[in-house]
């Protein structure tokens, strides 16, 4: 039963790593503040909660385990509500969307 929990452990935090990368490399690649906002909240909430469930399943049951799945409520609850909030603050700063139409007429200026 150990082994399996320990693979289990293992998959959870390589996932984890997987998504928290992705995340990362889609923040430093996309081409504007909205698909940024988007992979922000997406890849790397996916990311944080597979990294505090293989927390969670490593403690076992204790009071910190306990604490480590409310952190991941609470994760769960702020990314998307903090990345909504960027994408209406660059909405309603007047902010365009990055378009292949707006990307030609950067070239042509």
């Amino acid at each position: 039963m150990e082994s399996i929990r320990f693979w289990a452990i293992i998959v959870l935090i390589a996932f984890g790593l997987f998504f928290t990368f992705v995340s990362a490399m889609g923040v430093l690649r996309l081409p504007d503040v909205y698909a940024r906002a988007h992979t922000a909240s997406q890849a790397d909430t996916l990311g944080a909660g597979l990294a505090l469930a293989a927390v969670a399943l490593a403690l076992g049951w204790q009071h910190a385990t306990v604490y480590t799945v409310l952190l991941l409520f609470f994760v769960f609850i702020t990314n998307p509500t903090a990345a909504h909030a960027i994408a209406r603050s660059a909405a309603e700063t007047g902010i365009e969307p990055w378009t292949k139409e707006s990307e030609e007429e950067g070239e042509s200026k």
